[in-house]
């Protein structure tokens, strides 16, 4: 019946892709271990309900992988969740029926509704409604990710069952179907072995998947849509270039991966990958990066990578395409994405801001850095360092990112500020741990110079008692954010501090980092310090971009990076801008891509494609 609708002209159904009828399926499925499989849609819709409403764990197969769900209201469950999946503290996020139960749970402006009804239908970090009971659900942080239903069986998730002796649920936890730092499972049976101990029972359907898709996440900030991460209703949707680009790869990073096929005036940003730390992953970016060659019949006449020589993408991409590889710079490549999508045409340099973890880079003439706090001066064909935060020593590498407390004692130490007990940070650390630090530090040793202002925030979550050790990676740079939204914090007198800006570009905090000491040792709360400390570096930002346009004339700033994820922070830097004469439209942020390095990509290839076009 649904071959001769299809292939019948004057048939409503001529044609249609979709296949969706009483014969043909899709077919709903519940299976849990020692029951017996329940098919139809009534009776599997019915028996989610009852394991939800039990308190029980329902990997949910939807268009893109096989999400665990639970009933929001019991957080036993969600704490079981999260020690089965090793995710002590990272937010989940949140499905509700409609509007009606977003409001109930979060306060929602109408540009948020705007971005939840759309037909991305992304997850919206949004501000949680006090006793709304879902502090579990993302432990420690105001804010909560909620989308709508986005595929006719989430819809079902909440209806009634007819003669049904349960209730349909109102928000149902959703988190990402797979194990902590491996790729999403799409076939069932995978699903089955992968997340057998995550889930209690599965609900699955005869649709296969060809693709697999993690949610998109999305924040509002002063009415401007910006992704926190790329992915499902967003990837593969084009991004319209300013320039024409040979055709080329761009591999990205090796945290928050995208890779970027992009060619004429077109880029196609695949969807979120993840972090790069496994076989498994590197296999699924590999079928990723195959079938986009596929479907957009792009063979590429370079390919771009990072410079760091222990990213995975890199060595994959030395592997497989050594003669066209071209190496971009992690920063030059943040900055190349924000201007690219913001449509510039790259012939005038601007002034870019790459505030974030972790990249790679080279001070003239001296050893290895890990940078993260650079002023470029920067087009499509190259950047010059024009200023960046003071170099201080990151003892340990990763170890140091995962204890943010070390990063604190090794600052502390380098600046010669107290190392005193009522220190948060000092007392999140045993006598061994602060010698070992302190020796580190002293002798050089296993320590890196970093300019990362990731790490500057991680500091100062440690000392003010915000975050002393994560288990989410950005935990201790997000933190802070929450803390100086508090309303309480808001309303008090907070500090003036001042990053101190020489007249070589660099940005020195060695007098905020003081304060800060000083603040915590007087008894000022958490969120007081975090809110001075906000407005320290959004006027250092524009004090810096003030020096840039004195020396140089050119004053379109554009701010990027992991860092510029903070709402807070981008609306006082664009404030403290404003302030210095910068206008509006000179100041440009992202709004296709992530300020994180799932962006990096399309950077990474409008540079590589625009230098080959260039003859470069």
């Amino acid at each position: 019946d649904c071959a001769a609708e299809y292939a019948d002209p004057s048939d409503r159904r001529y044609h249609a892709q979709p296949i969706a009828c009483p014969t043909c399926g899709p077919r709903l499925r519940f299976e849990a271990d020692g029951a017996p499989t329940l098919a139809g849609t009534d009776a599997a819709i019915g028996a989610l309900h009852a394991t939800l409403a039990a308190g029980g764990v329902v990997a949910v197969k939807g268009i893109g992988g096989h999400p665990p769900a639970l009933e929001a209201p019991h957080p036993a469950s969600g704490a079981r969740l999260r020690e089965r999946k090793g995710r002590a503290d990272k937010p989940f996020a949140v499905m509700v029926a409609d509007l009606e139960a977003v409001r109930e749970i979060a306060q929602v402006d109408d540009d948020e509704v705007l971005a939840l009804t759309s037909a991305a239908a992304p997850i919206v970090l949004l501000r949680r409604r006090a006793g709304s009971g879902l502090d579990h659900v993302a432990p420690g942080n105001p804010l909560i990710g909620v989308m709508l239903p986005y595929s006719p069986l989430h819809h079902l998730l909440f209806r009634p069952v007819p003669g049904g002796s349960t209730p349909a649920p109102r928000v149902l936890v959703l988190t990402s179907g797979n194990r902590s730092n491996e790729p999403i499972c799409t076939d069932d049976a995978e699903a089955r072995t992968r997340l057998a101990d995550l889930a209690d029972a599965f609900m699955v359907h005869d649709r296969p998947i060809h693709v697999p898709c993690d949610d998109s996440v999305v924040r509002v900030i002063d009415g401007v849509v910006q992704p926190v991460r790329r992915s499902r209703g967003y990837a593969p949707v084009p991004v319209a270039l300013p320039v024409d680009v040979a055709p080329v790869l761009a591999v990205g990073g090796e945290l928050k991966n995208t890779f970027c096929l992009a060619s004429g005036r077109r880029a196609w940003v695949g969807p979120h990958v993840g972090d790069m730390e496994n076989l498994e992953t590197l296999q699924a970016f590999t079928r990723g990066v195959d079938g986009f060659r596929h479907m957009y019949a792009i063979d590429p006449a370079v390919v771009a990578v990072d410079r760091h020589p222990g990213y995975l993408t890199r060595r994959w991409a030395l592997e497989h395409a050594a003669d066209r590889v071209v190496d971009v710079q992690h920063h030059h490549a943040h900055v190349a994405a924000v201007v690219g999508e913001d449509g510039l045409d790259g012939g005038r340099p601007g002034v870019g801001i790459a505030f974030g973890g972790t990249g790679y880079g080279t001070a003239a003439g001296g050893p290895t850095q890990v940078w993260g706090g650079e002023v470029l001066l920067a087009d499509y064909a190259a950047a010059a360092r024009v200023g960046h935060v003071r170099p201080l020593l990151l003892p340990g590498g990763d170890e140091a990112v995962r204890n943010p407390c070390r990063i604190a004692l090794a600052y502390l130490a380098q600046l010669g500020l107290p190392v005193d007990e009522r220190v948060p940070a000092v007392a999140a650390c045993d006598e061994i741990e602060r010698g070992v630090v302190a020796r580190q530090v002293e002798r050089r040793l296993n320590c890196v110079p970093t300019t990362s202002a990731g790490r500057l925030f991680d500091a100062v979550a440690s000392i003010a008692g915000v975050r002393p050790r994560i288990s989410y990676e950005a935990q201790a740079a997000i933190e802070p954010e929450a803390a100086a939204l508090d309303p309480d914090a808001a309303g008090r007198a907070a500090p003036d501090w001042r990053l101190v800006l020489g007249a070589d570009g660099v940005i020195d905090p060695a007098p905020v980092l003081a304060g800060v000491v000083a603040a915590v040792l007087a008894g000022t709360d958490a969120g007081t310090i975090a809110l001075a400390f906000h407005r320290a570096v959004a006027r250092g930002v524009a004090e810096v971009c003030c020096q840039v346009r004195e020396r140089t004339g050119v004053d379109s700033v554009a701010l990027t990076g992991g860092v510029f994820q903070n709402a807070l922070l981008v609306r006082l830097t664009r404030a403290a801008l404003r302030d210095e004469g910068f206008g509006d439209e000179r100041v440009i942020t992202h709004r296709l891509v992530p300020p994180n390095d799932g962006g990096l990509s399309l950077g990474q290839a409008v540079i590589a494609g625009w230098s080959r076009r260039e003859g470069g």
